[in-house]
């Protein structure tokens, strides 16, 4: 399977937004799933309950996911998701402060995490540039983007 964050290919678009939509939807169903360790890096800075932003972040992750498998939302939701990928970034820091005193296999997660961010919002951005499909659009056309 192609990985989520490759380039996508001039004849198949929608592949990156598939893989991405599957990371936000699988991220978004654990924040409800098992929400307590992304309350726990929510920085104590930021003045709101960290169980609300978890289920809000969570919730943001599930419409965005969605979003990026429908062709009419994709664009938007590309951009959506970049947004979030910024917004979700204080936490990601937060982490790597919190886990300095881990055993070292944690502390490693949570530095890589910190560059993982950057290809996310690349493949975002990637997507809201692809151009929309369009319902009157022929589908040999669509198939050579």
């Amino acid at each position: 399977m192609a990985s989520p964050f490759a380039r996508p290919s001039r004849s198949n678009p929608s592949r990156l937004a598939r893989g991405l939509a599957g990371l936000l939807l699988g991220s978004g169903t654990m924040h409800f799933l098992v929400p307590k360790p992304f309350d726990d890096i929510i920085p104590a800075e930021i003045p709101a309950d960290p169980r609300l932003l978890t289920q809000v972040s969570g919730a943001a992750e599930l419409a965005l996911g969605a979003g990026l498998l429908l062709p009419r939302t994709r664009r938007i939701s590309a951009v959506g998701a970049a947004a979030l990928f910024v917004a979700v970034f204080p936490a990601n820091v937060n982490m790597v402060r919190l886990w300095r005193d881990r055993p070292w296999p944690y502390r490693v997660i949570a530095i890589a995490r910190l560059p993982l961010q950057f290809p996310l919002i690349s493949a975002a951005i990637s997507i809201a540039r692809t151009p929309a499909v369009t319902a009157d659009e022929p589908e040999s056309q669509r198939s050579e983007r």
